[in-house]
């Protein structure tokens, strides 16, 4: 068979020559796709199985598919596989190897389906295991989180808002700030597998097939609730690969803010926590500096992350339906963002694991800035009967003189204080200092030690519950 003839084969009759080879390099995705080859072959698989079951080919006819589909999935695992990117993508490659082994049977595997419901199952099943994936990514973190929020449930910290010292909380009750974060994000990841777990197997090119075909059976097979209900939005849709880039970018998100926190408290001027060798580098020219390097990757690689997001949404915004040749460009915006998104769930949860904690640090830096000034003023309000704008005055004039005198609130005599409002009185001595401040926030979800254990509690019954509802899935 002629060069041309072999390149035309996929696509039949209607074209007398082969593509040019700019066409054909712009055209192949198998560089890319052939990531899906285990997805492929095990649609392929089920696919098959059903038009046997249907009768649409025969059970010696399937038999010989199957055997010829899983020594492909061998070749490709042992990389004797060679691809081709003259057949254009990963159901081609298979497709002519398949011929290659067991003969003209080969091509009735393809009935009663099309690329475009075909690279839908592919790439969905692909979708749907590394959201799997990212949620085990996911409760590690968490896991991490919820270890050091125990260890630091009391040890004292500034809160912040605008980046200045605002109250005084705990180092466990930040980090818990990042389990709630974290925890929606498995949350999205349940939500998107949910959404996607619909298989497009049967809607063929775009308008389904007279052939007999049973799409339960193949749902079934392929671990999916149940078949797409409408042709024309299977083939075109990518909703799932969207949601996909969206969950990604806002959990990156989250490792970004994180990210950038480590960075702060990492430099000197705060040294709030160190990290390990195993996340810093050093200075070619400055011996003294140890750079956190990895949590400045992550910053960064959120960008690479959103731009992906960016990107795909793009591509859809002007699509007609059902099926175009840009949707193509799904693939390695997805497949990048899982990789990139993989690697910062990792090192994040090697930092928060190993990252050692200055709690003498963050104890004088959650003093400084007059952080129990709120406490001074809800004093005022509950032993003092005061109105809180009245209070929130009388505390006002309070940090102005503490700022003069250049000491802590809890550092001004009792006589200063009674001039500013003659109501206050020793008491008072009790809310001012940090400890205080932060054992006295025991609402629901506040900074409390023993509020921020108990929601370390109720995390670890929600992680066992859920581990225990896969079980037994």
């Amino acid at each position: 068979m002629s060069e041309n003839k072999a390149s035309n084969r996929m696509w039949g009759g209607r074209f007398a020559s082969g593509p040019d080879a700019v066409m054909e390099a712009i055209n192949a995705s198998i560089s890319f796709d052939r990531k899906l080859y285990a997805q492929d072959i095990r649609g392929s698989l089920a696919h098959a199985a059903m038009l046997a079951q249907t009768g649409i080919i025969s059970a010696e006819e399937e038999k010989k598919i199957a055997h010829g589909l899983n020594t492909i999935l061998s070749e490709i695992e042992r990389g004797d596989f060679t691809f081709s990117t003259r057949l254009e993508d990963i159901h081609m490659n298979v497709e002519a190897r398949l011929a290659e082994l067991v003969g003209p049977v080969a091509g009735k595997l393809h009935t009663a389906r099309s690329r475009n419901d075909q690279v839908g199952v592919d790439f969905r099943l692909w979708v749907k295991e590394e959201l799997q994936r990212v949620d085990a990514a996911l409760t590690g973190l968490i896991e991490a989180f919820l270890t050091r929020a125990e260890e630091h449930a009391a040890s004292v910290m500034p809160g912040f808002t605008h980046l200045q010292a605002a109250q005084p909380v705990t180092f466990g009750h930040h980090l818990m700030a990042y389990v709630e974060m974290f925890g929606r994000d498995r949350s999205r990841v349940c939500d998107a597998i949910e959404r996607l777990d619909e298989c497009p197997l049967g809607a063929a090119a775009l308008a389904g097939t007279g052939f007999p075909i049973d799409r339960h059976m193949t749902a079934a097979a392929l671990g999916f609730r149940e078949p797409t209900r409408n042709s024309i939005d299977t083939v075109s849709d990518r909703d799932f690969a969207l949601e996909f880039l969206s969950t990604a970018a806002i959990c990156a998100t989250h490792l970004s803010r994180l990210a950038e926190e480590i960075v702060i408290w990492s430099t000197p001027q705060f040294g709030f926590v160190r990290l390990s060798d195993a996340f810093s580098t050093g200075s070619s020219i400055m011996p003294q500096k140890k750079n956190p390097d990895a949590a400045e990757l992550i910053r960064a690689k959120t960008g690479r992350v959103n731009g992906h997001l960016m990107a795909l949404l793009t591509v859809m915004k002007g699509l007609p339906l059902a099926y175009s040749k840009d949707m193509q460009e799904d693939k390695e915006a997805v497949f990048d963002a899982a990789e990139t998104l993989d690697l910062m769930l990792a090192a994040m949860t090697g930092m928060v694991g190993d990252m050692d904690v200055n709690k003498q640090a963050m104890k004088k830096a959650a003093g400084a800035g007059f952080s129990t000034a709120t406490d001074l003023a809800d004093w005022l309000v509950r032993e003092a009967g005061l109105p809180f704008r009245e209070a929130h005055h009388v505390t006002g004039r309070a940090v102005a003189l503490a700022e003069e005198r250049k000491c802590g609130l809890e550092k001004l005599p009792l006589e200063t204080l009674k001039q500013i409002h003659p109501a206050i009185h020793d008491g008072v001595y009790s809310v001012l200092s940090v400890a205080n401040s932060v054992k006295s926030r025991t609402s629901y979800g506040g900074t409390a030690p023993a509020e921020v254990r108990r929601q370390i509690r109720a995390w670890r019954k929600r992680l066992k519950r859920d581990a225990t509802r896969a079980k037994n899935r």
